[in-house]
């Protein structure tokens, strides 16, 4: 394990990275995280490769404890990653997949025999051995079978059918695709060869980093990827539990579910929440029973898979496809929490309790009626170009539309000559990266069979391009400056300090065109509704699609009054559905730690830069009474009119409101118990 100052000032270095990537990073359930003992954390879903390291972040941030992750072996042999990897102490995992390499000839199955594989040109006795996997095209599904037998140089027995995902028999999907193969001229199949990986020092490592009290970090899912639903759990975490308790008696290793919620996590500047699950114990019955071996080891581990997986599907939002999870986040922005202004947290998990209720009653009448009711909605605002949030703002009078445009438009402009020098400073590696890191998706997306559109690859490429093409492109600046105080003529003395100067201004002004480049998003992403709340014709138009907007509004609350007890039963409140976004159990103290940006009050990014709407309409125009935060209407009316709303509905940015977050929690146990210890103070006197 690297030194405590070391592991800090990586960590630093990492987060103020990451700190530049998104706008905002937020934690909970951080008084979850165990202080002291041998501790695995499992993490999932893992969407974002190499930026997960957040989550090192944020438990050292909140515990003071050194994280090392289990990081693929293939990483570790790049330059980068596997300098900064080191000095975490992560763990390196040599994967059977990574080695896969073509085999020769082509393959096909049995007619009669599915666990009998022939070869066309092959060379089995020289390539394949026992415990090797066979893995088939993606046309075959990715099928993979395990060989238990090498017959020859043209024929190889398998342990069992070919299987794709979970399990399922593929024995017909390859049979189909090698009787189509052999129409086009093919004799069977091209497949790779997967070797057989002997985990065993990998294992030594992770138990003596256990017994030693430390903890580990793992996504359990084996690799990174972008579905909306995690995929099956690797059993090596459950190995790794077991196999460092049977070893000593004397050890107990707790797991701490962790889920990651990103909002676009490919995007720049978009946001994310951590979430921290209770932390488990292993049951001792399943030690021994992974300590008696044969079928009782391979039992043990399933059972505690399973537990873990039902852990993180406490702290994760899954959906079962693309489509459900618009139609949630779409039904969750149209509902309002009554007498609630939600912080970042808590939409995570109201998105969450929205995607178990649909899931549980999709098959309702109301429920399917509402269901295309909503679909309808969006696709009206898309035909409008318009965001459900921007619905209310679009129906005001025309006038003060009229108003509101022409100063955002000049703000606008305010804003991009401000940030105009920085952005052509620095245009070079915006336009490499968002090229380099389509690129490097493109070729993840073809090497994968589990991602869709192999988004989780896209921001951690725009990092490493940023981290590599900076220093190079900000040299040049340096040099370009020396040679330019050179031939004016300045005095020695700038023209040495010249370089150094430029490595301090041009960052600075890099930084500062993110955040009114950032200011300048947020202003123009308002001027749509304000434009058709001008242009004639509109307006009948946008007031009948607020009215929608309102009778869906009711209809889901409605619905969420009906079947919301049908789920949760006692636990269900209609008036506050969701819990606060954190804070520990009743009776357990809380843990004060550092302050989250914007959970105070004031956003940490300031009022006025993020924000610059929420002043002048308030103050000057005085249309909106958002800064009354105990009106929840007038918090709705706050979000209709600011203009900051980002692309992403789904990311609830500040709005003249005092977020309610973390701090309130905390200060609301703390004024509690100051309430209380006085009370006992009097009655003693």
């Amino acid at each position: 394990m690297s030194s405590t100052f070391v592991y800090a000032l990586v960590l630093a270095f990492c987060r103020a990275i990451l700190n530049v990537f998104f706008r905002e990073i937020r934690s909970r359930g951080s008084y979850n995280i165990p202080r002291t003992g041998p501790l695995i954390f499992a993490a999932a879903p893992h969407h974002n490769q190499f930026l997960d390291v957040i989550l090192a972040s944020e438990v050292w941030n909140e515990s003071h404890r050194h994280v090392g992750f289990l990081v693929a072996a293939s990483s570790m042999r790049q330059r980068f990653i596997g300098t900064v990897g080191r000095l975490l102490g992560a763990i390196s995992v040599e994967r059977a997949q990574d080695l896969a390499k073509a085999g020769k000839g082509v393959i096909y199955l049995d007619d009669e025999d599915p666990t009998l594989v022939h070869g066309v040109g092959t060379n089995f006795t020289a390539q394949l051995g026992p415990k090797m996997q066979i893995l088939l095209p993606k046309s075959a599904l990715s099928a993979v079978a395990q060989v238990s037998e090498v017959l020859s140089d043209t024929e190889a027995r398998i342990k069992s059918v070919f299987s794709i995902g979970e399990g399922a028999d593929g024995t017909k999907k390859v049979k189909d695709q090698v009787a189509k193969a052999k129409t086009s001229g093919k004799e069977g199949l091209d497949y790779k060869i997967i070797p057989h990986v002997d985990q065993h020092e990998m294992y030594e490592h992770v138990y003596d980093r256990l017994k030693e009290g430390g903890a580990i970090g793992i996504f359990p899912e084996g690799g990174s990827h972008d579905r909306t639903d995690l995929l099956p759990l690797k059993s090596g975490i459950a190995i790794m539990a077991l196999g460092a308790m049977a070893s000593d008696p004397n050890l107990k290793v707790k797991i701490v579910p962790a889920g990651l919620s990103y909002f676009h996590p490919d995007k720049f500047r978009s946001r994310v929440v951590i979430e921290f699950g209770k932390a488990m114990d292993v049951p001792q019955e399943l030690i021994d029973q992974f300590k008696a071996g044969g079928d009782g080891k391979r039992i043990a581990s399933a059972k505690l898979l399973e537990m873990i997986y039902d852990g993180l599907k406490t702290v994760t939002v899954r959906a079962p496809d693309y489509e459900t999870l618009q139609l949630i986040q779409a039904s969750r922005r149209l509902y309002k929490t009554p007498g609630q202004h939600l912080t970042l947290s808590q939409v995570v998990q109201l998105n969450r309790r929205f995607i178990e209720g649909y899931l549980h009653f999709q098959d309702e009448p109301r429920i399917q009626a509402l269901k295309r009711r909503v679909i309808d909605y969006e696709r009206q605002l898309l035909a409008l170009g318009l965001r459900d949030h921007q619905v209310e703002g679009a129906t005001r009078a025309a006038w003060k539309s009229l108003a509101l445009l022409i100063y955002r438009t000049g703000l606008l402009l305010t804003w991009a000559i401000f940030a105009l020098p920085g952005v052509i400073l620095n245009a070079p590696i915006f336009m490499v990266a968002s090229y380099m890191s389509a690129k490097k998706a493109r070729e993840a997306l073809a090497k994968s069979v589990v991602k869709i559109a192999a988004r989780d690859v896209i921001g951690t490429w725009k990092v490493l391009i940023f981290l590599a093409l900076a220093p190079i492109l900000y040299t040049l600046y340096a040099i370009l400056g020396t040679c330019i105080a050179y031939r004016v003529g300045a005095e020695t003395r700038w023209i040495l300090a010249t370089p150094f100067i430029t490595w301090v201004v041009v960052p600075v002004i890099g930084y500062c065109a993110l955040k009114f480049g950032e200011a300048g998003m947020d202003v123009f992403k308002s001027l749509r509704p304000l434009l058709l709340a001008v242009l004639p014709g509109h307006h009948k138009r946008l007031e009948k699609l607020k009215q929608t907007r309102a009778d869906l509004s009711n209809e889901i609350s409605s619905v969420i009054d009906e079947f919301g007890p049908k789920l949760y039963g006692k636990d269900f409140d209609q008036r506050r559905i969701v819990p606060p976004s954190s804070g520990p159990p009743p009776g357990q103290a809380p843990s004060v730690g550092r302050r989250k940006s914007g959970a105070s009050g004031v956003d940490a990014q300031g009022e006025l830069l993020i924000h610059p709407m929420t002043w002048l309409d308030e103050r000057i125009f005085g249309w909106t009474t958002s800064t009354r935060t105990s009106s929840t209407n007038s918090q709705e009316t706050s979000r209709a009119t600011s203009p900051e709303h980002s692309e992403d509905e789904d990311e609830p940015k500040g709005n003249g409101v005092v977020e309610r977050g973390d701090w309130d929690d905390v200060i609301g146990t703390l004024q509690a118990h100051e309430k209380r210890r006085a009370s006992r103070n009097y009655a003693q006197r």
